[in-house]
């Protein structure tokens, strides 16, 4: 990966308010210390990274650590925050909800927190949403639940209405919960409230079930989207042993990053063939998949497939005029009945017995609660978003880097899609779980 071209965070002006949250500016004494703006993550820790740039006198890239500062820049007593929450539904949104609610309330006694419903759409009078008032009363076993209680909606809403929207109900912090689309919207918000020169700050939790967004170690319910993931393969593979020639094929979401297949396929250890967007592979020939799996049915008499919905989009183009959704991402086609009515006519073309069972756990997976891992991880990213809004901090989101917690400009993570490298130590242990061949091309 390369490193970032911008690392820096704009802030809304010098913090000048005590923290109401009493730590200490004293190591050693016990007592958890505030986090200054100098405090930074190095992006590659490697040894040999850092003695080039000492020996270039060049400063490695870093990121700005997160956490709470001395001094913030809103008075907590006049401030008026509110949530939104944009695109798919993923375990753990309700935590961030929570956790946001509550360390507003209980750690900087910020009471005046509003919910905009249904996304970006909330903003925008002609739809007539109202908001909701946020409490901990309200949101106290939200995190319980999958979801989000604030609903949400794809596609782009006019940017000018919503700051409007925000100047006009003197709303001061905005937490924007979503994926690359939703952040987006967020960058363009905090750039038109940079021209009108208010001071309202924009926070991003960054929100994707498929793990791909640039600079983000891991996102939010992913670690849940998977380990669901995991209760559909083993039931695909008992499908699978329980039929002469059974082929258990389980399509997972991934539009462009088989983070969720390959990682599922690692947990389980019952998975033959991954198929993810970033490797192509043939589905005819003598390396494709359907001579391989000929081959695995003969000497095992089953196999699993587990198959990322953006992979092997290659096999099925046509000529007609792509699609796109509310967000603007193309529509993909559907490669889980593709494959399975495939191998099925292929089988068949042979006159050999052949039993596919096909499993598509996906609005399971992305609805259901956040697990104890993920609501842990959801609840941090909040607690410090709060802490980045309330010393002024905007047009930026937080997230781990090297497990610490960072601050990073929404411009960075959106300069591309995280994606699996084939060539990584990651894509190995899943071809080594699997067993599959290293290439599944008839052309290398």
């Amino acid at each position: 990966m390369k490193p970032p071209k911008n690392t820096e965070i704009q802030n809304l002006g010098k913090c000048t308010i005590p923290s109401p949250i009493e730590l200490s500016k004293i190591a050693g004494d016990k007592i958890v210390n505030y986090v200054k703006d100098e405090e930074r993550v190095l992006f590659d820790d490697c040894i040999k990274s850092f003695y080039k740039y000492v020996k270039s006198e060049k400063i490695p890239p870093s990121f700005e650590k997160a956490g709470p500062r001395e001094k913030i820049f809103f008075d907590p007593s006049k401030l008026k925050s509110a949530i939104v929450t944009c695109g798919g539904l993923c375990p753990g949104i309700n935590d961030v909800i929570r956790a946001i609610v509550m360390q507003l309330y209980y750690r900087y006694g910020s009471q005046n927190v509003l919910g905009i419903k249904y996304g970006y759409q909330g903003f925008i009078p002609k739809f007539g949403h109202d908001f909701v008032q946020l409490t901990p009363e309200l949101v106290e076993d939200i995190h319980e639940k999958g979801g989000t209680i604030l609903s949400s909606s794809r596609g782009e809403q006019p940017t000018e209405e919503i700051v409007d929207t925000l100047d006009r109900n003197n709303i001061k912090i905005l937490f924007c919960i979503g994926g690359d689309g939703t952040l987006r919207g967020a960058r363009d918000i905090a750039i038109e409230i940079e021209k009108r020169e208010l001071n309202i700050s924009v926070v991003g939790i960054p929100k994707t079930i498929d793990n791909d967004i640039a600079y983000i170690e891991k996102t939010f319910g992913f670690e849940t989207a998977f380990s669901k993931a995991e209760e559909s393969i083993i039931g695909a593979h008992v499908e699978a042993v329980g039929a002469p020639n059974g082929v258990g094929i389980v399509k997972v979401m991934g539009r462009h990053s088989g983070y969720i297949a390959a990682s599922a396929a690692l947990a389980c250890r019952e998975v033959n063939y991954v198929l993810v967007p970033e490797v192509e592979f043939d589905l005819e020939g003598e390396n494709g998949l359907l001579t391989l799996l000929e081959k695995r049915l003969e000497a095992r008499k089953h196999a699993v497939i587990v198959v990322a919905e953006g992979a092997g989009q290659e096999l099925l183009k046509s000529e007609s005029a792509k699609k796109f959704d509310a967000s603007g991402n193309v529509r993909l086609k559907d490669i889980g009945t593709f494959l399975r009515d495939r191998i099925k006519q292929h089988f068949r073309d042979q006159d050999k017995e052949i039993n596919v069972k096909y499993i598509d756990p996906s609005y399971i997976v992305r609805s259901t609660p956040a697990n104890s891992s993920d609501s842990i991880y959801a609840a941090n990213l909040a607690q410090n978003a709060v802490h980045a809004a309330m010393a002024g901090k905007t047009n930026m989101v937080v997230g781990t880097w090297h497990n610490s917690f960072v601050h990073i400009p929404i411009e960075t993570v959106g300069s591309f899609r995280n994606s699996i490298d084939p060539e990584s130590q990651f894509w190995y242990s899943v071809l080594e779980a699997t067993g599959q061949p290293i290439v599944m091309k008839n052309d290398q």
